[in-house]
Parts: structure tokens; sequence; C-alpha cells
């Protein structure tokens, strides 16, 4: 199936000074990005950024306010939805009721007036692992099923580019991770561009080869998934793609491959190769899972050269895989700490006096001048502001 799908050259999607505006706002704002032929790329971005936006151009439904869209050397700007080599999944599946599921896989055939169709329909079906239901309704499926056909439907007329909209956004979590799974087996078979719309942090991460992260119409930082997750460029993607501890400082010098930074009467240290800022003010982040806790009259026990910061634990949470903490930095800023359950029993428990460390090497460092807060949900800011009252 896959060498019979590959038979049509995929192209790159090229995205030009794309730019759509809504009155006096731009959803989208001077895009331009290429996008691998064969390859799994996502949009990540919060509700308003601009990705589905972006999504609905390409796919044709929507028409840009200035700039192109093209599919190798072939400009599509212009072209009708069903005259571009592009299809589009959606979160609903759009299934057509009346229809089994092999008539709803064939139903782009037969449009184009396609006569033999069952063997074309088969392989599609043994891609999607359904040949067995062939002959049910998509009311006698599961959700992850249902999403499967559609997939299926959607791949059969060998589209250059797939286009999915929040496409596991209706499954419940067990399944959407099994579907993670499944799309990205998919996708690797038949070559097929798949450009994938979420929100969703852990779906872009697990299925991506590469993420662009849209904030306000724009891609912030665009990169493989560990590359941004690991080394983030700015407060947004640092706090929106997981969560980070990013903590105010000041540039106090330099040694050999490091900056020293004081924040708070707090010394720091950050690696030059991993730092964004251009002045005086700087940002140091670090991720929960690079930390470590421990009890502070077991200061001695932490490794030379490490950043430090002793606390007051403030919030302890079981999850299973690992332990959730809060910790109160003695400026009053909340931390946030995860640490793997290696072993039964021993924790920190709330109002401990604690010591927090990390090697420099896990510490990243942002441009000064950037909120802290850029990317965080509004709602747990609120939460936050609650809890400090």
């Amino acid at each position: 199936m896959a060498e019979q799908s590959r038979t049509n050259q995929v192209e790159d999607l090229h995205l030009v000074n794309l730019t759509k505006r809504f009155g006096d706002m731009a959803a989208v704002d001077d895009l331009t990005i290429t996008i691998p032929a064969g390859s799994f790329f996502a949009l990540l971005g919060a509700s308003g950024c601009g990705k589905t936006t972006t999504l609905r151009m390409v796919a044709g439904l929507e028409d840009p306010t200035s700039g192109s869209i093209r599919i190798g050397d072939k400009d599509v700007t212009r072209l009708r939805a069903f005259q571009r080599p592009v299809n589009t999944v959606f979160q609903s599946y759009a299934l057509f009721p009346h229809l089994d599921i092999f008539e709803n896989v064939a139903f782009g055939l037969r449009r184009r007036g396609v006569k033999d169709v069952k063997a074309t329909v088969e392989q599609m079906l043994d891609l999607v692992e359904l040949g067995s239901l062939a002959r049910r309704k998509p009311t006698q499926l599961s959700g992850g099923q249902q999403q499967r056909v559609a997939v299926a439907r959607a791949l059969i007329n060998k589209p250059d580019v797939l286009l999915l909209d929040e496409p596991l956004g209706a499954l419940d979590l067990k399944l959407r991770r099994q579907m993670q799974i499944e799309l990205k087996r998919i996708q690797t078979e038949v070559g097929t561009t798949f450009v994938h719309v979420t929100h969703d942090q852990e779906e872009a991460m697990t299925m991506a080869d590469t993420i662009a992260v849209m904030n306000a119409g724009r891609i912030e930082q665009m990169g493989h998934p560990a590359e941004i997750y690991e080394l983030p460029k700015t407060a947004f993607v640092a706090n929106f793609l997981g969560q980070s501890n990013l903590i105010e400082g000041r540039v106090a010098g330099a040694s050999d491959d490091l900056i020293d930074v004081t924040a708070y009467g707090v010394a720091f240290r950050v690696p030059k190769s991993r730092s964004s800022a251009t002045g005086t003010a700087i940002i140091v982040g670090v991720r929960p899972e690079k930390m470590t806790v421990l009890d502070a009259l077991d200061a001695t026990k932490v490794p030379d050269g490490h950043n430090a910061i002793f606390g007051r634990v403030t919030d302890v949470s079981y999850t299973g895989v690992s332990t959730q903490y809060l910790v109160r930095a003695a400026w009053g800023q909340e931390l946030i700490v995860f640490e793997q359950n290696m072993i039964v029993g021993d924790r920190c428990e709330v109002g401990d006096d604690v010591i927090v460390h990390w090697a420099p090497s896990h510490t990243f460092g942002l441009d000064g001048d950037e909120n802290i807060n850029a990317g965080v949900d509004a709602a747990v800011l609120a939460l936050d502001a609650t809890a400090g009252q």
C-alpha cells in the first residue's frame, strides 16, 4: 500500500507571506513556512492563535487577504477546494451515516467516476486495520474506528497534503493516545504530508516530526519537538509547550561557557549556548522534571556547580508516574518540581524546608524583557493569584 501511495510524487507545501485579516484583526500575520513533503507537521497553539484559519486557507475554505500557497511549483492560492490536491479530516469525522464503511471510503473514487474500486478500498481499509468491518455502518463503530474511516476516506484519493483539524478532540484520553500512534503509523506508511492542527501539546509532540508553535497569528518557534521543548526561545514557548520555572534575574558576569546570573540574592549559571538573552536582564528557565528536591538539612548532597534554591513545600501531588511538588522560594515565587517515583515512600511533605537543585546544563536563558507569564493559561494564573492571597 505504501509503494502504491507514493507513485505520485509528493511535493513541499509553501506558505509565503500568508495573511488573513478579519476587519482590523490579523488572524494570520505574514506567515512564511515550508512544510517538507512526506513529513508530519503540527501547528500548535491556543484557541484564537490563527492555526485553524491557516489550515482553512490551505484547504481552500478561506481566502487569504494576501500571500500565496504553493504545493511544489503550483500556486493553489485561488483554486477552489475541490481543485486542490488536499483533503481534510475534521474532529466531527463527517461520515455518511446511511452508507457502510466500504462505501464511505469508496465515495471519493466513485465521485471521480472510478468504476473498479474494490481492490483500492480494501487496501485502504487494511491500512487503517478495518478490513473486517467493511460492511458495518458508522454508528456501529467506536470513535477511534470512525476516525480511522475518516482518514481512509481522505487518503484514498492520494492527496499531496492531508489536513487534520483537531482530529482527536472528541476521543477520551486512552483512545486519543492510541490514535496518536495509529495516525503516525499510517502517515509513515503512505508517505503523504500530514498537517495537524491542535492545541494539545502532548499530541503534537507524540506525532509530529516538526512543530510550529503559533501565537497571535505568527510562529513563535519551529523545530523538532525535542529541540523546542529542551531549548525554548521565548517565554511563551517555554510555558505553552509543557511547564517551566522562569526566574527573573540580571547578568552578573561570565566565565568560560557560562553566564553568571543573580536573582533575588541567589546565584545561577546558564550556558551561553542555551541563552537567547541579549541584554543584562535575563530570565533563568528550567523544566520541572530536571530538578531534584532534598531536605534542607541535606544541602551538602547538592553536587558542586549545581543551581540551587532553598524553599518550603506548599503542595504535594502523587500522580503515579511522578510526584509533583510546589516549592515556595524565599522571594515568594512558587516553583514546580516533578520527581519520578523510583522508590516507595520517603517523599517530602507540605511544610518541609527543602533545597531544590539542578545542573546548569539543564538551564536555559530568555530575554529579560519578556513576560514570564506569557503562554500560561489565564485560569491557572487566576488560581495562583487566589492561592497566594
